[in-house]
């Protein structure tokens, strides 16, 4: 059994490749169906967002569980293997689960330390589950992944620090004001940054958006999202004086709004804070404003100064993130190891059970004069017997999984279990074919169609 992952994202392959391996959401449960039935995998969950396709699966086999694997995605997608070859990668047993940790965690995202992708795996793995695509592994490996993502973000301030421009403005501007609550923002022009850092100021409470931009159509179209007012530049005066906020983004030539014409309206605000975030390029805001007293000037200079000495703050804490990982991932093949145990201590059970019985029939035969009572009474203490004497190897036994599979086939040959393990693989391949068939024919059953639809198809014909 091996634990396997492959797949692409935003480091491998460009926007256009990842596009062509994006599972629609209405085939998601068909992929996995077709997925977990491909020969070698045995357990299986796809995580697919804007940034990665990722297929985990737990095969028998690394070497066809890898070829199999490329051959669903090249059959799904109806694309060669040669044409994304280069853009896959493959990780497998211990690097496979380290890299679900960190996916997981957000330190393979984008943007270090986002929150979104643990609710897309968590759902991801909760489909596979509800379809029976997983099991004992991946059932144990997903929640112990989903718990220390949920750590990660709760004992770290990995998401506490903006990483975007936009939400660096909001950072600065609570420092400021300290909340929003009954705040004005002015958005001078309805270019997507100023749009974008007006729907986070406004999600942190902002009372009021007024738009300014030199078509009144398209300001009314950005204000539309935030409840807001529009207007035209010949009014910007007035919504000047009502600004506690600014973000401009025009791309005008020369400056919007300069050290002049705020001085011509300062008494008109009574002096209050003005919080003015210029992310044009070229400039629209008079750098000169700075110079006035309660005027905050920011330029994207100063923003993404902000956002790299934030990413460099989550970097520091990613690292704390990355030592609960390696702490995870080694509880995790230590639980890994013991299931390598379940298989010798059922059949060791199961062989110490048999020579009891055989036991038992022999004193039932060579002693015919013995009561129902002290058949029940020989039987119990000679099954106290057994139980005692396989107590310290059942524990030897758990102890030597951690040592690996050569621990474990000397204490198969130590107890000579290989006749035991050889009927449970036998006992497995049986029911594994009674599924198969089973799938098989109610696939069938679903494709034929119901009597009354081929009487109307007849009749119609």
């Amino acid at each position: 059994m091996h634990i396997l992952v492959i797949g692409l994202n935003y480091k491998t392959a460009p926007v256009e490749i990842r596009e062509r391996f994006a599972f629609k959401e209405e085939q998601k449960q068909q992929a996995i169906q077709m997925l977990r039935s491909t020969r070698s995998v045995q357990e299986c969950v796809i995580v697919g967002t804007c940034n990665r396709t990722e297929i985990y699966a737990v095969v028998d086999q690394l070497h066809t569980g890898r070829h199999y694997m490329r051959g669903f995605l090249a059959d799904w997608f109806s694309i060669d293997r040669e044409q994304f070859r280069d853009f896959l990668y493959i990780k497998e047993n211990d690097d496979a689960v380290d890299h679900l940790f960190r996916v997981i965690c957000g330190l393979d995202s984008m943007v270090l330390g986002e929150t979104q992708i643990l609710g897309q795996v968590r759902n991801a793995f909760i489909l596979s589950q509800e379809m029976k695509a997983t099991g004992t592994v991946f059932n144990n490996l997903f929640k112990q992944a989903i718990m220390v993502a949920r750590r990660a973000h709760s004992e770290t301030d990995i998401g506490k620090n903006a990483v975007s421009v936009s939400y660096a403005a909001v950072e600065l501007g609570k420092k400021i004001f300290g909340y929003f609550d009954k705040k004005t923002v002015v958005i001078l022009g309805a270019g997507k940054m100023g749009e974008l850092t007006g729907k986070h100021l406004h999600a942190n409470g902002v009372k009021k958006v007024i738009v300014v931009n030199r078509t009144l159509e398209r300001a009314q179209t950005v204000a539309d999202q935030f409840r807001g007012e529009a207007c035209t530049f010949e009014q910007l005066s007035s919504a000047l004086i009502e600004a506690d906020i600014v973000i401009s983004s025009t791309g005008a030539e020369g400056y919007v709004v300069t050290k002049q014409d705020i001085q011509a309206i300062s008494r008109q605000r009574t002096h209050r804070p003005l919080f003015m975030i210029d992310i044009a390029v070229p400039r629209d805001l008079d750098p000169a404003m700075d110079e006035l007293e309660n005027v905050f000037l920011y330029d994207i200079d100063d923003l993404e100064g902000i956002v790299q000495a934030n990413m460099e703050e989550r970097a520091r804490e990613a690292t704390k993130i990355e030592m609960m990982i390696d702490e995870e991932i080694v509880a995790f093949k230590a639980w890994l190891n013991t299931l390598g145990v379940v298989p010798l201590i059922t059949a060791l059970r199961e062989k110490s059970l048999r020579f009891h019985e055989e036991a038992i029939r022999n004193v039932e035969n060579k002693l015919p004069h013995l009561s129902e009572r002290e058949l029940r009474l020989i039987r119990k203490y000679s099954r106290v017997i057994v139980n005692q004497m396989l107590h310290d190897p059942l524990i030897r036994m758990k102890e030597m999984a951690a040592q690996g599979d050569e621990a474990l086939d000397l204490f198969t040959k130590i107890f000579a279990l290989e006749d035991e393990l050889a009927e449970q693989e036998h006992k497995k391949m049986i029911e594994q074919k009674r599924i198969e068939q089973e799938e098989i024919q109610q696939g069938s059953n679903e494709m034929r169609l119901p009597t009354f639809y081929v009487s109307e198809a007849a009749a119609r014909s």
